[in-house]
């Protein structure tokens, strides 16, 4: 009788210390049901479907949480993922640089817009909430300028490995997503620079008494944002052979990776969060999507339920905080 009663409070210690554990049953909850609801969700090119929506949306949120968590937030990353590919077409069919250069360069640009938004923020002390709307808008009439607006066809020389290698791949994203939050989750979890991150979202001038270079690190991490947002319009661009100014849906892709990041745990106020949780908020939303899609809901009801779910995400965040911090369930 005992074991039994301790079986639910087991449950909710693991829901209370591993943070990830519960976005991690949603999603393998709302697998069966679609699975159940239609036999197609669980087959080979369906999952396949799934992980290329995840990819992009996943990369981005990584960014997103090092920013969160350094109690900052980045609006022009979407438009960073349409602009990146501009960048290696401009440089490959214009200049004649090549491919691989060309790719360094769209980095490196990426990194630079990052860096900018950073100075912004902490030197010249703008909110991140504005001084990224500003970038947002300046970059997006950069990018329709350069463009006219028009997509324009993946350079020639970078067609055949390189394509696959950077998307074409059925699972190129996916692996690509995968290896950025192994690794931004060791680098959030196991390093002075996550140490300091977390710092510097949780108690601002604290970190600052203890010596930590504050500045340094919010404009790191809006620049790791950036380049992040490259990757994924990269990937997305060489996916489907085309460059388009559409890609990332203008604050869509921003919006959606934000979401993912809350619904994966990471609090809007800054000094908690999770690279992993993020990954599967991504999962959550592109299974809702293609669910719906395959048991013929509408698109339309779609942003009610993301509405909801990051609403019920936070009050179940704070929640779960409050009994971290009285010594678990």
């Amino acid at each position: 009788m005992t074991t039994l009663m301790s079986a639910p409070r087991r449950a909710g210690s693991v829901l209370v210390r591993w943070r990830e554990a519960s976005v991690l049953i949603v999603a393998l909850a709302m697998a069966v049901y679609f699975q159940t609801a239609n036999e197609v969700f669980l087959t080979h090119d369906n999952l396949r479907n799934i992980a290329q929506a995840t990819a992009p949306t996943a990369i981005v949120a990584v960014g997103i949480v090092l920013l969160l968590v350094s109690g900052e937030i980045d609006l022009s990353v979407g438009v960073v993922a349409a602009l990146a590919p501009f960048l290696v077409h401009y440089a490959v069919d214009f200049y004649g640089v090549p491919v691989v250069p060309a790719l360094l360069l769209a980095f490196a640009v990426s990194a630079g817009i990052g860096f900018c938004n950073g100075f912004i923020v902490t030197k010249l002390k703008v909110p991140s909430l504005v001084a990224t709307l500003g970038s947002f808008y300046v970059l997006l009439g950069v990018l329709l300028t350069t463009s006219n607006a028009y997509p324009a066809q993946i350079p020639e020389s970078a067609k055949g490995r390189i394509q696959q290698i950077f998307g074409a791949a059925d699972w190129a994203s996916l692996t690509w997503c995968l290896v950025v939050v192994m690794f931004f989750h060791i680098v959030l979890t196991r390093t002075r620079w996550g140490l300091h991150t977390i710092s510097v979202g949780g108690n601002p001038v604290g970190a600052t008494e203890a010596g930590i270079r504050v500045d340094r690190i919010k404009i790191g991490n809006f620049m790791i944002a950036s380049t992040l947002g490259a990757l994924a319009g990269l990937l997305e661009a060489f996916r489907i052979n085309s460059i388009d100014p559409n890609i990332g849906g203008g604050t869509a892709l921003v919006f959606t990776a934000i979401s993912a990041a809350v619904i994966g745990g990471t609090a809007l106020a800054g000094g908690s969060g999770t690279v992993i949780g993020a990954l599967l908020g991504a999962l959550i939303l592109a299974e809702l999507q293609n669910g719906f899609n395959l048991i013929g809901v509408s698109a339309n009801p779609f942003q009610l339920i993301l509405g909801g779910a990051i609403l019920i995400s936070m009050i179940a965040n704070q929640y779960l905080s409050r009994l971290r911090r009285t010594g678990g369930a």
